[in-house]
């Protein structure tokens, strides 16, 4: 019996409706004579569509239903009537989703946006009725053509999450308490190995109103790259990420040394995926406020080469400090602030105040302000 689970790997089978028949039809009403063939073309089936949508977080839509299968359309008719077109099947899921041809390999779409479609299979086109076939010599047809089929295919479906950031950490580091506490996610937390078993999503929120998704991973051990823990299953979750957040526990309360564990995260990542060491890292030394850690935390910036940020969630040490610093990296940009690359208009009219481009302000930026910088100079010396 299937139960609720995470799934962010499965097979599907997608068909497309078929397409419905050509109407071989002649017309026939009263006082017309030999009113000759008027048979419409069949509709088309339906596409099978794969739909982004950030309010899924799992594929578990498609696990329940793995068959996904359009209507078809809908056969010609007399009077050169058109047969309705089959209804497109859309399946939701969520974004970051990518898919794959089972039989070739071949990655068929990338799903990354809210709202993007998909069309993994095409519905087959409608067939053409009698009233296409007739001439000055072949006046009364009797030929059609039958719909097409719809594609067909079985597909393997990948959900690797987006995130900005992403959690790497050894089981009881303190990665779900750390990211309860930097957005509003509410991650199962326990005094456990291994409580999160799915990856968690948590949006930090800052006073601009920007924002960046924090990613959690389920907590990586020794050899995760080989299928041991649940690593195998979830590293390919960071993949998306643009910077990496190494949590280790600066305490050392599970019997391992802080500077071990970022040395075996690191290994485990450069095993998986070498390119993940090319990102950005923040190193977080958590559990600042048990005994033991301030001793360790020098040890620790010698052995990773680099300095790590002390943080205690249980007393709020270094979080605002670690919020800074998560901004500055990923440089979130505000709604309605203007975006890196754009015109110096939209710039100018984004500095003033809170960085965030009002009516007025663009105005004042665009027609109350025209002459450039050295006009205006001139202009104050000969005053």
């Amino acid at each position: 019996m299937k139960t609720r689970q995470f799934v962010d790997c499965l097979t599907v089978q997608a068909r497309a409706g078929r397409g419905g028949d050509g109407s071989a039809s002649f017309r026939r009403e009263a006082h017309v004579e030999r009113g000759g063939p008027d048979g419409g073309d069949g509709g088309r089936g339906g596409h099978v569509i794969l739909r982004g949508d950030i309010n899924e977080d799992s594929l578990i839509r498609l696990f329940y239903s793995p068959r996904l299968v359009a209507e078809a359309g809908v056969a010609g008719r007399g009077q050169q009537m058109h047969g309705r077109n089959g209804a497109d099947l859309v399946v939701h899921v969520p974004c970051g989703t990518l898919v794959f041809d089972e039989e070739t390999g071949e990655l068929r779409g990338d799903i990354t946006a809210d709202g993007q479609e998909l069309i993994i299979a095409r519905g087959g086109a409608g067939g053409l009725g009698n009233i296409h076939f007739k001439s000055s010599t072949h006046q009364a047809p009797t030929e059609f053509t039958p719909g097409r089929e719809g594609e067909e295919f079985r597909l393997r479906m990948e959900l690797k999450v987006i995130a900005e950031v992403g959690l790497v950490g050894f089981p009881n580091a303190g990665k779900s308490s750390l990211l309860s506490a930097l957005s509003a996610a509410r991650p199962k937390i326990a005094a456990y190995p291994f409580t999160t078993l799915n990856p968690i999503i948590g949006t930090a929120v800052f006073g601009d109103f920007s924002q960046i998704r924090i990613a959690d991973i389920p907590g990586i051990v020794e050899g995760a790259h080989t299928g041991v823990g649940l690593g195998l299953d979830f590293l390919r979750h960071l993949s998306r990420a643009k910077a990496l957040l190494f949590v280790v526990d600066a305490a050392g309360v599970d019997g391992r040394t802080p500077w071990d564990d970022y040395r075996a995260l690191r290994r485990e990542m450069r095993l998986f995926d070498p390119a993940l060491l090319k990102r950005p890292i923040l190193l977080v030394a958590n559990k600042m406020d048990l005994p033991g850690a301030a001793e360790n935390l020098a040890r620790l910036d010698a052995a990773a080469r680099r300095q790590a940020l002390p943080v205690s969630v249980a007393t709020g040490q270094g979080l605002d400090d670690l919020r800074a610093r998560l901004k500055a990296l990923i440089r979130p940009v505000a709604p309605g602030a203007a975006p890196r690359g754009v015109p110096r208009v939209l710039k100018k009219a984004a500095a003033a105040g809170d960085g965030l481009v009002t009516p007025e302000k663009l105005a004042r930026a665009s027609f109350f302000d025209l002459a450039p910088p050295a006009s205006r100079k001139k202009q104050r010396r000969q005053g």
